[in-house]
């Protein structure tokens, strides 16, 4: 890379609700990876490519997804965000920037990603909810919850909780926690791992439900894992919007 170009890191939060996911699409639907290369070409005075750590699903949203992009201007990394903002829509945000080393790729990099799924388990749906929560209005035990989870903890094949659609080489993950937590009628899903399949989470997030409602317990979930089929697995997948993309962990993020 020539000596005068520099490779930026930005830490990026979003409402996903408005955007057919982070990824650029070929028919020019609104995503978030085009709006920041939109505002970035603003800045820049030309077009400017990202390359973004982790391609959330249509309604998904993040509070730090991150991206990494080149450029040859002398703005300090930590005055991109406010430069970036004001070219960016309302719901979309960056959080902060750093320089990082010429060859760092953020998609080539360890990670560790904590996901939050949100539960709105009111009986009827707080609509101040809606955009954020996905409601279930059926009491859910959480204690079954963190008991149906345990098995999941671990290096597995989650063939059984990833889309039939999933391209990716190999179904086997790590995950190195999942913790379910009530607060008053809200209750919060958190699973940390180092890589996730398409759609696992919210498959994760549909089937802790089922558990949560007495359809399923820590034996089945194991049971269902083992199979390694979507087809072995009952749960629904969970609505987008109840999934927020909390934080990603760079292992191994050298300096500039």
């Amino acid at each position: 890379m020539n000596d005068d170009i520099r490779r930026i890191l930005l830490r990026v939060a979003y409402d996903g609700t408005a955007y057919h996911g982070f990824a650029l699409l070929k028919d020019d639907s609104e995503t978030i990876e085009g709006h920041l290369e939109e505002a970035l070409g603003s800045l820049h005075g030309e077009p400017v490519c990202v390359i973004g750590t982790s391609r959330t699903d249509s309604g998904v949203h993040a509070l730090g997804n991150a991206v990494v992009f080149d450029t040859a201007s002398s703005i300090p990394a930590e005055n991109f965000p406010d430069a970036i903002n004001t070219r960016l829509p309302s719901d979309i945000r960056v959080r902060s920037a750093m320089e990082v080393s010429s060859d760092f790729h953020p998609r080539h990099t360890d990670t560790i990603k904590t996901y939050r799924y949100a539960i709105d388990n009111e009986r009827i749906a707080d609509p101040l909810r809606s955009r954020y929560f996905m409601h279930v209005g059926y009491k859910l035990d959480t204690d079954r919850m963190n008991e149906a989870a345990s098995p999941l903890v671990g290096e597995h094949d989650f063939k059984s909780f990833c889309s039939v659609h999933t391209q990716a080489k190999t179904t086997v993950r790590h995950i190195t926690g999942i913790k379910v937590e009530r607060n008053d009628t809200e209750i919060y899903i958190t699973v940390k791992g180092y890589g996730f399949l398409y759609n696992m989470v919210r498959i994760i997030a549909g089937t802790l439900i089922e558990a949560g409602r007495g359809k399923l317990d820590a034996g089945d979930v194991s049971r269902i894992l083992q199979a390694a089929d979507r087809s072995a697995n009952p749960a629904p997948t969970a609505e987008a919007k109840g999934l927020t993309l909390m934080d990603i962990d760079f292992l191994s993020l050298g300096p500039a």
